[in-house]
């Protein structure tokens, strides 16, 4: 064995699968169910669009400086414990960890309810579709638990088939867009400013999980180099996609009927190309749904492996394959995302569902919050600077994670009061967690004192 294929056996994601998870992992059903959503705002939503591309790319900016001055895993979990100690870290991870299990749940369903169009009576039969849903899980998660190296296969694959579609309807729909379509005309009674913060709320989902190659850095071939890249890369490339896809759509479909669709892309694909269009953007949102849902998984075990090693979640998610994967804590994971799944599927918490996305979406957030703050302290104090880098201080060196900070904010307030404090209380729910390990911790060392 070659030192090459050693440190590949060892760290087995390169440049193009981590990639692959960052854009993977950013376009799954989102992009196909938004531009019905955005509907209501016209024009106002391409620029809700280009806003969130920029707020993405300033956050993706300083995930990839700050997975230069600490390439390890756990992504926003460990950047926020080495900017502010174990109890933010802690609190961070769980709130994370929440909103990938609610996430996993979410893109499964939307997963089942693209195939009704292939498989109509999966709309009807509900156990039906609960057990293709959590088979889907299944599937990926014995996939990914079996080996990281897997799931990164799979997710260059796929990301590769979504992006077919997009690109298609992003480069040709231009050709049919109606320019009248682009009005900038607010929702109702709504200020234009507050049309556009609302919008935002909405795009900004889109965008959720370009700090994905920051979190498996342990299993990525050079990590200080390929994560930057990765996470600059996939953010910006799914940027162009995202608005250059929905500019199409919103041009080709009228905003009534683009309302009332619950999937716009293959209705647009129909009025361009007839029906072989609209079973080619069907099959594009599956093969999204698949691949997001198998990055997601890829990832969901090891933020709880990350806080496992660092005694502030139970050991028993430290537990790591020979290759490093973190195999239990996917499984167990896996577990509690199934159950979430479940009660989606029973018709009487389908409300409270939607509301645990959107504190999903929350929860991911402020995250990205911490670890603009991180980066601040870091610029600022000159900590942890890469070698041979110069101190870099002053307000120039600050704009970054300022903007991307800022940005952050926007978005937590543009949840909404109720999505805040709802979110506020189930990262309040964590706290028994960090204080029972911490009163372990406190026992285990006072045992070894009294020893002594």
């Amino acid at each position: 064995m070659t030192p090459d294929s050693g440190l590949r056996s060892k760290r087995p994601l390169g440049l193009w699968m981590a990639t692959s998870l960052v854009i993977g992992n950013m376009i799954g059903s989102g992009i196909f169910l938004l531009p019905a959503a955005l509907a209501p705002y016209a024009g106002l939503g391409i620029v809700a669009w280009l806003i969130s591309s920029i707020g993405a790319v300033l956050l993706a900016l300083v995930f990839a400086r700050l997975a230069r001055r600490i390439p390890k895993a756990g992504g926003p979990y460990a950047y926020a414990r080495a900017g502010f100690g174990d109890f933010a870290g802690f609190f961070m991870a769980w709130g994370y960890w929440i909103s990938l299990l609610a996430t996993n749940a979410a893109i499964a369903s939307a997963l089942v309810s693209y195939l009704t169009v292939f498989w109509p009576m999966l709309g009807s039969v509900r156990w039906m579709a609960a057990a293709v849903a959590v088979g889907t899980i299944w599937l990926l998660t014995a996939l990914n638990a079996a080996g990281i190296r897997n799931g990164g296969v799979v997710q260059v694959v796929t990301v590769v088939m979504k992006l077919a579609p997009l690109l298609l309807i992003g480069t040709l729909g231009l050709l049919y867009v109606d320019t009248d379509a682009f009005a900038l005309r607010p929702v109702g009674s709504q200020a234009p400013l507050a049309s556009i913060s609302a919008a935002v709320a909405l795009t900004l989902w889109a965008f959720l999980g370009f700090e994905s190659a920051t979190i498996p850095a342990e299993s990525v071939i050079a990590p200080e180099r390929t994560i930057p890249r990765a996470t600059v890369i996939g953010t910006v490339a799914t940027a162009i996609v995202y608005v250059a896809s929905t500019v199409a759509v919103v041009g080709i479909l009228p905003s009534a009927a683009m309302a009332e669709s619950s999937a716009p892309f293959a209705d647009a694909g129909r009025m361009i190309w007839g029906g072989w269009g609209g079973y080619l953007m069907g099959v594009g949102a599956i093969v999204s749904c698949f691949g997001a849902l198998n990055g997601w998984i890829l990832v969901q075990g090891q933020i709880p492996m990350a806080m496992a090693r660092d005694g502030v979640f139970p050991a028993l998610f430290a537990r790591t394959r020979p290759d490093g994967t973190p195999a239990v804590a996917i499984v167990i994971s896996s577990v509690f995302a199934t159950v979430l799944l479940l009660f989606s599927f029973t018709g009487t918490l389908v409300e409270l569902f939607t509301k645990t996305l959107l504190l999903a979406t929350l929860t991911a957030v402020v995250p990205y919050v911490f670890a603009t703050m991180t980066e601040l302290r870091f610029v600022l104090t000159g900590a942890r600077r890469q070698a041979g880098e110069a101190p870099r201080t002053g307000i120039g060196a600050a704009i970054v994670p300022i903007g991307a900070f800022l940005f952050a904010m926007w978005a937590v307030i543009g949840a909404g009061q109720e999505t805040v404090y709802l979110g506020f209380v189930l990262l309040l729910a964590g706290l028994p967690i960090y204080v029972w390990l911490k009163r372990s911790e406190s026992e285990g060392g006072n045992r070894g004192s009294r020893s002594a």
